[in-house]
């Protein structure tokens, strides 16, 4: 492929500590930094890349977030990107309402500056990590800050491929649960462990209006994802990795990490036929949709819920089951780029 037309790294929330190649954390970290730029390229070859960079803590806290909105308002207030794409998560109950709610400033500053701005869904199914970051909740849980209504909350699937790209079957939610081949590759064991896309009802946020039209689904609160891409462990997309703490080479990545910067590409090329950024893509997706767009695929099959050991017992979580039209598994679905792209640029850019 073609290098991208600029490569930027900016540091707009303080200095980044040196990378340590035997701190397993940081290794983690500039993965998913490989994942995301790799994958935003792949789909978007002409997009210019701005990797913005955070001190961070190297775990998902109040203290990095707030270095996380820091930068993302200086990239809004300079003009530096029309799509913003973000691979972390946190559980709402970890993180707190209050604690949320202040942390929204990048995000209406972004609505304000007509900047697109998606997430992950989460990568454990119905449940998710506590403010430990190790144990999981024993009941649904939704992930922040995919459930933020001006975020683009973007699940996972898994494909079912042939050599030469084409589909044997319809796509289908990512639920890798009792998979011994996806547990040894993320976590070095048979499993199970949650390992699937994320989804559900905000306990924070109320139902958005561009929801009103599957309030029979989300009820009166907001519905994650909002649309869903390739994401299965199981259907891993290969990442070339270059830095310190392991053999330069190719490795299997997946989860919606690799979800949000694909779609993130998908958002770049329906700006570009539009000549335009698109800002908040929300309200376009729910009419799409509610027009039977081409470029919408529904997914119908599988579900969200997970099964673990923890304390010494094991637990499931009930997640969420695939049909037609909106569900709290994967969205509305997950697309077409060839039909989806000029549909969103139309409807999104008027």
């Amino acid at each position: 492929m073609p290098n991208p037309p600029s490569l930027r790294i900016i540091r707009p929330a303080g200095k980044v500590p040196a990378f340590i190649p035997n701190n397993a954390n940081m290794v983690g970290w500039a993965s998913e930094t490989t994942l995301d730029v790799e994958y935003a390229h792949a789909i978007a070859p002409g997009a210019r890349i701005l990797l913005v960079e955070t001190p961070g803590g190297g775990k998902t806290g109040t203290v990095g977030m707030d270095q996380i909105v820091t930068a993302e308002k200086y990239v809004i207030r300079h003009h530096l990107g029309s799509v913003i794409s973000q691979s972390f998560v946190a559980t709402e109950q970890a993180i707190g309402s209050a604690a949320i709610r202040s942390l929204r400033g990048a995000y209406q500053a972004a609505y304000s500056g007509h900047v697109t701005v998606l997430a992950g869904s989460g990568d454990s199914g119905a449940t998710g990590f506590g403010s430990n970051q190790q144990s999981y909740y024993t009941h649904r849980v939704t992930s922040w800050p995919a459930s933020d209504p001006l975020v683009t909350a973007v699940g996972g699937t898994r494909l079912n491929l042939d050599a030469s790209g084409n589909r044997n079957s319809a796509d289908t939610v990512w639920n890798d649960n009792y998979s011994r081949t996806a547990n040894q590759l993320v976590n070095g064991d048979n499993g199970p462990n949650p390992l699937a896309a994320g989804g559900g009802k905000s306990v924070v946020f109320g139902r958005p209006s561009y929801q009103n039209g599957v309030r029979g689904v989300v009820g009166s609160h907001r519905g994650v994802p909002d649309i869903s891409m390739s994401a299965a462990c199981t259907g891993a997309v290969n990442v070339y990795q270059s830095f310190g703490g392991q053999p330069v080479g190719w490795y299997a990545l997946c989860g919606t990490s690799e979800a949000a910067p694909m779609f993130a590409g998908i958002v770049a090329l329906a700006d570009q036929v539009a000549g335009h950024p698109l800002g908040l893509i929300n309200p376009a997706l729910y009419k799409m949709a509610s027009e039977h767009s081409r470029g919408i695929v529904s997914v119908r099959s599988r579900n969200t819920t997970v099964s673990f050991r923890q304390g010494g017992r094991s637990h499931t979580v009930r997640g969420f089951g695939a049909r037609a039209g909106y569900n709290l598994a994967v969205g509305l679905g997950t697309v077409n780029g060839r039909y989806f792209v000029p549909e969103l640029a139309r409807l999104a850019g008027r």
